[in-house]
Order: C-alpha cells, then sequence, then structure tokens
C-alpha cells in the first residue's frame, strides 16, 4: 500500500485551528495524529476532549489519537465518544494490555500500542497479532520539535520482521523527527505510516510538505 501520512496537531496554531483542520482535509494527507499528554507519564500537558470534539467536528478524515498517559483504560469509553478512529496506547502504561487492546476493539476502533525509543519491540510478541498498529516512538514523547533517533530505523525493520513471523495484519506508524532528510529510509525500512509534526507546520507551503512526504519527492 502508499505509505500514510498523519500529520500532529500538536505542532498547529491553536489560534486558528480551524484553519489548519481545514488545510489537512485539502491536502493529501490520510489521517489527524492528536497527541494526549497527562504530565505524568510525560513531562507535559497537552489537550483533552473537547479539543478532540472539535477536530472530529470538522475533519474529514480518521483521528488518530496517541494516548501518552498512565492508566488509559479509564478514558478509553470517553475517547470513543471523542471520535477517536484509532487509540493507541503505550506499552509501558498497561498493566494488562491485551485487555485493553481488546477493550479498544470492542468499541469499534482501531487498536495501537506503541514503544518508547527505550522499549524492545520484542516485547510485542503475545500481543503483535491483536493489533492494527504499532507506533514507534522516534523521540522521547512529551515535546515536538526533537531530533529523530536513528536506531527507530533497526526497529522498524525487527517489527516489520515479527509482523512477519506472527502472520499480523498490524501497520508500522513512526512519530518523532520525521522530514524531508529521513522520510524515504523510514519508509524503506518497512514504515507504513509517517507522524509529522513541526516539519509540516512550521514550512511556508504545509501542503507542499505533506505532498513532498507522501510521494518522497523533495
Amino acid at each position: 500500500m502508499t505509505h500514510l501520512i498523519s500529520p500532529s496537531l500538536l505542532s498547529a496554531d491553536f489560534g486558528n485551528l480551524q484553519r489548519d483542520i481545514e488545510m489537512i482535509n485539502n491536502s493529501e494527507a490520510d489521517w489527524f495524529h492528536l497527541d494526549i499528554m497527562d504530565g505524568m507519564f510525560v513531562p507535559n500537558i497537552s489537550y483533552g476532549f473537547p479539543i478532540i470534539q472539535l477536530v472530529k467536528k470538522h475533519a474529514k478524515k480518521p483521528l488518530d489519537v496517541h494516548l501518552m498517559i498512565v492508566d488509559p483504560d479509564r478514558y478509553i469509553d470517553d475517547f470513543h465518544k471523542a471520535g477517536a478512529d484509532i487509540l493507541t496506547v503505550h506499552y509501558e502504561a498497561c498493566n494488562h494490555l491485551h485487555r485493553t487492546i481488546q477493550k479498544i476493539k470492542s468499541l469499534g476502533m482501531k487498536a495501537g500500542v506503541s514503544l518508547n525509543p527505550h522499549t524492545p519491540v520484542h516485547l510485542l510478541k503475545d500481543i503483535i497479532a491483536d493489533v492494527d498498529l504499532v507506533l514507534i516512538m522516534s523521540v522521547n514523547p512529551g515535546y515536538g520539535g526533537q531530533k529523530f533517533i536513528p536506531n527507530a530505523i533497526e526497529k522498524i525493520k525487527e517489527l516489520k520482521q515479527l509482523i512477519s513471523d506472527k502472520k499480523s495484519n498490524a501497520i508500522i506508524e513512526i512519530d518523532g523527527g520525521v522530514d524531508n532528510t529521513n522520510a524515504k529510509t523510514i519508509i524503506d525500512a518497512g514504515c507504513d505510516a509517517l507522524v509529522a509534526g513541526s516539519y509540516v507546520f512550521k514550512s511556508k507551503n504545509q501542503l507542499e510538505t505533506i505532498k513532498g512526504l507522501k510521494n518522497l519527492e523533495f
């Protein structure tokens, strides 16, 4: 399949949020990426349900919601009601990951699991067949604008092999420091979806930047 682009609204202009939502609607992007941070699992706080509901109201593409929060099970129903189409939880934040994944899927959402940079891929071997998406963090989560951690490329390759070995249908998404210098290498390694925040929203021509990521033309 052609790889997917999921611009991260964490880097959008929240004073002109509807404008940025419409930009993504009119772009070659596939999803809206929403990073939910609680100030506990990561050292930052982002936004909550009112913003998700606002984005859902205007978005013409699926909401790819990434939970960087402790005990995400408390809020799965709420994120479903707010409009999440894909809900990704962190391996490091779930005591009973299989139960969490099954709960997400039971509500009709696609279920994802994310790995921090220090968390090895092999820990997913018993859950990989049950998830729809694995999100590899290529920066330490919590802030936008960080530099890409090169070891993420090897993790993508290892994850691709695990998915094949376990006959999983999971796709691979990457988040952190994605730009024109590494996008092709990331895709060539086996990634299926690129999250890009600062690179998109700080560019002079956001539509062309997204188009470049989608077509790997820089």
